[in-house]
């Protein structure tokens, strides 16, 4: 035990010799560590006192410079401002001048504009005391001689104007007859057609008058059973042997008619054989449409033509337009378009096209009521034709303005098939009317005395009193007369106006 005490009380004593000496060691290092950071703090504030003595010096040298250039500046400155001072002052003495002469020119206007002033007033009274002594003078007041002045040179004026619009009128007509007389010659001796067109009548022929009994029928029900299934009015009256069929359709009328003739051939009439005839019919009048329309458009030679198209014209084939059957009138107008396109070079496949379907819309305009020309253009556009097909259509009554030679050569074309003798026939009641319209449209003008229609309406000759109409006068009135004919009334073919103006002296000797 007293070993390790003492054992123990040696480690600690050779401990603490240890820490003696490593502290006695620490000490002088330190000590050493002391001096040499001094010398180093001495060594840092002699360098810092340097290089803030150089900065002082730069920067002073820096200010001194700066200082320099500043006053070299604001010298130069001050120089400038001298010079533009200077130069101000001048300009100041230039518009001051200025301002002066143009003061001394306004009073020198002014006084000018005075003087032209008073002088035009002195020039005015003159000219009036002028115009007063030439009017006493001459006893006519100025505004009067004026307005005789101006009326007598708009009559030359008016009266020149009518001698060059007769002179180039003449012209241009001697021009365009000689032309249309040589295109239409050469077109319609090449056109080979019927004088008088077919007519389809709707007078059914009996073998006997008993056959009305049984058209008729008990209590007339064959009729109302014929007239219920088929949509025409029969017409039983006192003529031998043969019935009427009315209605606007002419189809419709061609299958009645069909299906009456076979009910009479048969003998039979009951409502059960009226309605078996008329189916039998419809089928054959269906088929005579589409062998109708397909050989109009063999026979004009056209190609791509839509279906409904073709039934269409084939129901033509029983439509009349003054007597004239209007499929063969499509086809001659077809020819005559294709004739009168190759004389003035235009397309003659586009104007055949337009010419043979611009009566389409004759098909079905009683259905649907309008002008037959914009119905048939709009059936024209909904099937596909050209848009210029569709614009001869459209505008071959002019309720479209023509603007291309194709519609001008449709009109054309039209025209011939419809006024060439034995085309067509008019009733009375129509004919007498368009005569007396002729003669009202004339009449309506001043100055003519008495109107005569001549030639069927082709020619209207008007008497003038020739003291109220000259003889230039009397080619204006002509020419007025002619554009009021073609405004206002419709007619085939072209109305001669002639105006004849005659003056007669009597005297009497005693």
């Amino acid at each position: 035990m007293i070993t390790a005490l003492i054992v123990a009380a040696a480690g600690i004593a050779a401990l603490l010799a240890g820490l003696y000496v490593g502290a006695r060691r620490q000490r002088s290092l330190l000590g050493r560590a002391g001096d040499t950071a001094d010398q180093l703090l001495r060594e840092a504030r002699a360098e810092a006192q340097r290089l803030i003595d150089r900065s002082e010096g730069e920067a002073r040298a820096l200010a001194e410079n700066y200082r320099e250039r500043e006053e070299d500046t604001l010298q130069h400155r001050r120089i400038e401002l001298g010079a533009t001072h200077d130069r101000l002052d001048q300009r100041e003495g230039t518009l001051e001048q200025r301002a002066a002469n143009l003061a001394q020119r306004e009073s020198h206007l002014i006084d000018r504009e005075r003087e032209v002033t008073e002088t035009r007033r002195q020039a005015e009274e003159l000219k009036e005391q002028a115009q007063q002594k030439l009017s006493a003078l001459a006893g006519v007041d100025a505004g009067a001689a004026k307005e005789e002045l101006m009326q007598r040179v708009e009559d030359e004026a008016r009266r020149d104007a009518m001698v060059l619009m007769r002179d180039m009128e003449l012209k241009a007509r001697e021009e365009a007859e000689r032309r249309a007389r040589r295109i239409l010659t050469t077109t319609v001796q090449r056109l080979a057609s019927k004088v008088v067109a077919e007519t389809t009548v709707s007078v059914v022929e009996l073998p006997s008058d008993e056959m009305k009994g049984r058209i008729i029928g008990r209590d007339g029900r064959n009729i109302r059973a014929f007239e219920a299934t088929t949509g025409v009015n029969i017409i039983v009256d006192d003529t031998p042997e043969a019935v009427a069929l009315s209605t606007f359709d002419p189809v419709r009328r061609e299958v009645a008619r069909r299906a009456l003739e076979r009910l009479v051939e048969d003998g039979r009439i009951h409502p059960a054989s009226i309605e078996d005839a008329y189916e039998k019919a419809f089928a054959e009048v269906e088929q005579s449409v589409r062998d109708a329309g397909e050989w109009a458009i063999l026979e004009v030679g056209l190609s791509r033509v839509h279906p409904e198209l073709v039934n269409l014209l084939g129901r033509l084939k029983y439509r009349m337009s003054y007597g004239q059957n209007v499929l063969h009138h499509l086809i001659e107008s077809a020819k005559v378009a294709n004739m009168l396109a190759a004389e003035l070079g235009a397309d003659a496949d586009e104007a055949r096209r337009a010419a043979f379907l611009h009566d389409i819309g004759k098909a079905v305009s009683h259905e649907l009521g309008g002008s037959h020309a914009l119905v048939g253009a709009e059936i024209a556009r909904r099937f596909g034709e050209d848009p210029a097909v569709v614009h001869g259509i459209e505008a071959h009554h002019n309720e479209v303005e023509p603007r291309t030679l194709t519609a001008v050569i449709v009109q054309a074309a039209d025209a011939v098939s419809a006024a060439r003798p034995g085309a067509r026939r008019e009733a009375v009641e129509s004919y007498v009317r368009r005569l007396e319209s002729l003669e009202d449209i004339a009449m309506s003008f001043a100055g003519v005395d008495r109107v005569y229609a001549m030639q069927a309406g082709r020619e209207v000759r008007v008497v003038v009193d020739p003291g109220e109409v000259d003889d230039l006068g009397a080619h204006d009135l002509a020419r007025r007369i002619s554009r009021r004919f073609e405004d206002d009334l419709q007619y085939p073919g072209q109305i001669q106006v002639t105006v004849i103006r005659e003056l007669r002296a009597t005297d009497y000797a005693r």
